[in-house]
């Protein structure tokens, strides 16, 4: 039966996809900003709202939720696409930072360039890393929240995965808090996997992370707020 409701919502997923891309993103092109914006939340919130008819997977936020509507960095945990997703449906106003390549998928690409997504491109070392910064300190003038994960990839959940210097660039630069965010969304929709199972994904906002620490503080502290967190997030799905 899992195998089942994962086909229907998977073929919904990509029908909607592509369909919303095309006939509601090309219009919102001509638009300002805000609109393309406005048309990637009502596409998050559908695919959202059919991965719970289809498959009984809803989710659940925790935390602080302010963190979802000020300017500043959110830094998640990475373990699904999923992730990809949620935060168009619940903060005001997201800007990714995605990989470049991302951004000439024809249709999907446009829309996300319109709406203000960061795209990186990994190959280009410390020049990606400014062009990255450029991006964000735009993002955070807009009044908008910037949503990276430094990890960089999809991380099983349990899997140790280094922690990325791009977020540290952003802390430096931005004088804005970052906020760490844990999930445990890959117990449920894995990693390349075609099965979603049902349950509730668990997505929780943890203390923001001041401006004026210096770099190896940082990262240390960002590292082990979201993987002890996420740590016990896993656990707690697991009873």
């Amino acid at each position: 039966m899992t195998a089942l409701r994962s086909i229907v919502f998977n073929v919904f997923f990509f029908a909607v996809t592509g369909l919303s891309s095309i006939v509601v993103g090309m219009p919102a092109l001509l638009l300002p900003r805000r609109f393309a914006a406005f048309a990637i939340r009502i596409w998050a919130r559908t695919v959202l709202g059919a991965l719970r008819w289809t498959v009984g997977l809803d989710w659940e936020l925790r935390g602080d939720a302010r963190a979802l509507a000020r300017p500043g960095v959110l830094a998640v945990k990475h373990q699904s696409t999923w992730d990809t997703i949620v935060f168009f449906a619940i903060a005001s106003d997201p800007a990714y930072v995605l990989k470049k390549e991302l951004l000439l998928i024809p249709f999907y690409g446009w829309v996300s360039i319109k709406a203000g997504m960061i795209g990186v491109d990994r190959g280009k070392g410390g020049a990606a890393i400014r062009a990255m910064t450029k991006g964000a300190k735009r993002a955070i003038a807009d009044g908008r929240q910037v949503v990276i994960f430094p990890q960089g990839t999809r991380v099983a959940p349990g899997a140790a995965v280094p922690y990325h210097p791009g977020v540290a660039a952003l802390y430096g630069q931005l004088d804005v808090p970052v906020t760490p965010v844990a999930l445990n969304s890959g117990l449920f929709w894995g990693r390349r996997s075609f099965v979603k199972r049902p349950g509730r994904i668990v997505v929780e906002i943890l203390p923001p992370i001041p401006p004026g620490l210096d770099r190896k503080t940082f990262m240390t502290t960002l590292e082990t707020a979201i993987e002890t967190a996420s740590a016990r997030l896993a656990a707690e799905a697991a009873r």
